[in-house]
């Protein structure tokens, strides 16, 4: 995983509420276990003019034009400015394969899913919950039309707003340790080898 400490992008808007894991990624793309290319088939139903049946026929598949992932503004953007109840339905956590593989490195939403939450921080995707005041704010900042750009501070826990305020959200310790030394929950616990092996050691 990669670590994560301070991250500025352009926002990508996607405000529509009670988006569900089917629509971040169809159960159909469900079978692979392979998380490469599955950036291609984020959001695949709303993102393609032709129904794509698999991975490959992505690549030939005709683009809305008036999709947001699809807007040659956004390319190479990695916040994602979703709607309430972001990530909901099953379990799947192709969801945040998908996101991370299309680019993006944190969501902010006034809610998220539990379980979508987790599986997010698992993968090296931030989900940033904010309060209504502020996510209206950041909603007619990118309906505008113009490039939003803010900074994601996760050490002091904060966004750096396009007007120079910082607003703090919340992420449990544990989480935000993994990210920012950019290891799984596995990895975490192999960085004590040494210690448990020692441990071991001495109880025999």
């Amino acid at each position: 995983m990669r670590k994560y400490t301070t991250l500025a992008s352009r926002i990508v808007p996607l405000v529509v509420d009670n988006v569900d894991t089917d629509q971040i990624i169809p159960a159909r793309f469900l079978k692979t276990t392979d998380k490469a290319g599955l950036g291609a088939i984020l959001f695949c139903d709303w993102r393609y003019e032709d129904e794509v049946p698999n991975l490959e026929a992505a690549g030939r598949a005709k683009a809305k034009a008036d999709f947001v992932l699809n807007d040659p503004r956004y390319e190479g953007a990695q916040v994602l400015l979703a709607g309430d109840n972001f990530g909901c339905g099953s379990s799947r956590e192709h969801a945040p394969w998908a996101l991370v593989g299309w680019g993006f490195r944190a969501i902010i939403s006034t809610s998220f899913a539990d379980i979508f939450r987790g599986n997010a921080l698992k993968n090296s995707l931030l989900p940033v919950e904010i309060d209504r005041a502020i996510h209206s704010e950041l909603v007619q900042l990118t309906s505008a039309g113009e490039g939003v750009t803010l900074i994601i501070d996760l050490p002091s826990q904060s966004i750096h707003m396009p007007d120079g305020r910082s607003v703090e959200f919340s992420i449990d310790a544990f989480s935000k340790r993994c990210l920012i030394d950019g290891v799984d929950q596995l990895g975490y616990l192999l960085s004590f080898a040494d210690q448990i092996a020692q441990y071991e050691e001495g109880v025999r």
